[in-house]
């Protein structure tokens, strides 16, 4: 004769996801994180300057993380979402959802399929309360 757990006072706990958390990040809303991820500071000089020679496209901040470090833009073109670093925000204020940017296109290493936004700067800020880079975040 077999029990129920809950019937005998047993505790049950759901079965955890096969999926890295960055899996479920990339199955439930479409974004991933690039591997390895490519900072400012760890940018060759070359793929620098083939960024630099990109031109300049706009979008929205579709997510951001000050203490993650990394976002996504969501491109006006309607491309694909693109990763941001936090490296590679330029301004005073920490961006927020909504935030319309203007940045360019970096090609990520080593096989180059992908972009990411770099040079971003925010164009116009949404009207919540933006903390500054020097604020400690809440």
């Amino acid at each position: 004769m077999s029990h129920s757990p809950v019937a005998s006072g047993e505790k049950q706990f759901p079965m955890s996801s096969p999926l890295s958390p960055q899996q479920e990040v990339s199955s439930s809303n479409h974004l991933s994180l690039p591997s390895p991820i490519i900072t400012r500071r760890t940018r060759t000089e070359s793929i620098s300057n083939r960024a630099l020679q990109n031109p300049v496209e706009t979008g929205k901040i579709r997510t951001f993380c000050r203490n993650k470090g990394h976002g996504f833009i969501t491109p006006d073109s309607g491309e694909g979402n693109l990763f941001v670093h936090i490296s590679d925000i330029e301004g005073a204020y920490v961006p927020l959802p909504g935030d319309e940017v203007k940045y360019r296109l970096c090609p990520i290493p080593p096989k180059f399929e992908k972009n990411q936004a770099v040079h971003v700067e925010i164009v116009n800020l949404t009207p919540e309360v933006h903390l500054q880079w020097d604020t400690p975040s809440p």
